[in-house]
């Protein structure tokens, strides 16, 4: 394992015991709680983007002040719906978040996942033509956007004269950024679909299909057919892949108060269930004692085939109490999978 960062919802309720009260409490908090990443030793701070609900919605300016808030570690999302965007606005605001951050965006985006609105997407005005899926919408949209921010002429000059002077491309550019753009998959077909188009890949926290196999052996094997993929289009480049788990660690009594009742490490189970329609498995979560968190998570296959894992924190809990769970992870947990810290960045 080469990286690890967080995942953060963003969830905000004024609700007992919730310390995300406001829209402004998540968005403060997950800056401060990417500073406090970057201090421990953590690659990354990926937040996850949701519409008409209490939870992260406008990534950009987070994501720009968490570039300029911080110096090493990783900012991204996982993922982006990409019906909702403008993929030329998207493109411009990108690259001036990649280039405050210094070269540092990691972005998912995807079709996006189940949702509170009825055809959302449509009441931001993007409506899919006669014939067209949400998913062709977000495909089409992210083939733009992606010509867009890697400098593609995709407006036409005037020439002064009311004719056509060539093409001109979205400004600012921000080198680099086209390889850092990521496909959230959900099933196997559309993560040879990623593997194909040169996008890395955001191995979903759910697959919408069930093999019967358990989740990780289920997510091993949807990388494996992206990684032979990846090698079939002869991309040069290697590709990054991701996997999200939830890790929640008991070490005190205000851990055991949250979590205690949610079984060991060794008693978690993956749910099968109807999502959208269609028969789907989630993956597990692993609670319980450090050291047979670390056990378990070194047998989980997904997480050995892939290099990033992004650990979902429960965000309402407040930056302070998810420090010391990265922090728990990073000593206690991580170096089970093969990972060390980063130098750490001293906040002052």
């Amino acid at each position: 394992m080469k990286r690890i960062g967080f995942l953060s919802f963003g969830h905000w309720q004024a609700a007992p015991g919730s310390r995300t009260r406001t829209a402004a409490d998540a968005l403060n908090q997950t800056i401060e709680l990417a500073e406090a990443a970057e201090a421990i030793g953590i690659d990354g701070a990926y937040v996850r983007v949701h519409h008409f609900a209490r939870q992260l919605a406008s990534p950009f300016p987070l994501l720009a002040a968490i570039g300029a808030r911080t110096r090493r570690i990783e900012i991204g999302t996982a993922v982006i719906d990409m019906r909702y965007e403008n993929p030329l606005y998207m493109a411009e605001e990108a690259a001036a978040a990649d280039l405050i951050a210094g070269g540092r965006l990691q972005l998912g985006v995807s079709r996006g996942s189940p949702e509170p609105a009825l055809r959302g997407s449509e009441a931001f005005g993007y409506v899919p033509p006669e014939g067209e899926s949400d998913a062709d919408l977000a495909r089409r949209k992210t083939a733009l956007f992606r010509a867009a921010i890697d400098g593609a002429g995709v407006a036409h000059a005037d020439d002064g004269r009311g004719g056509v002077a060539g093409t001109l491309a979205i400004q600012p550019q921000s080198p680099g950024l086209p390889e850092r753009i990521w496909w959230g998959s959900g099933t196997r077909a559309t993560a040879r679909w990623a593997a194909e188009q040169g996008m890395n890949l955001q191995s979903s926290t759910l697959l919408v299909e069930d093999t019967g196999v358990p989740f990780g052996e289920l997510q091993a094997e949807q990388i494996e057919l992206y990684r032979e993929a990846w090698k079939a289009a002869g991309w040069e480049r290697e590709p990054r892949v991701s996997v999200s788990r939830s890790v929640l660690p008991i070490v005190t009594d205000e851990d055991r108060l949250y979590f205690g009742g949610r079984g060991g490490a060794g008693e978690g189970e993956d749910q099968v269930g109807y999502l959208e329609g269609v028969l789907a498995r989630f993956g597990r979560s692993y609670v319980g004692e450090p050291d047979a968190i670390a056990e378990q998570l070194a047998r989980d296959p997904a997480v050995a085939a892939a290099d990033t894992l992004l650990l979902t924190v429960p965000n309402q809990l407040g930056v302070e109490y998810n420090a010391r769970l990265l922090e728990t992870v990073a000593r206690e947990v991580a170096p089970a999978i093969g990972w060390e810290p980063k130098g750490a960045v001293s906040q002052g």
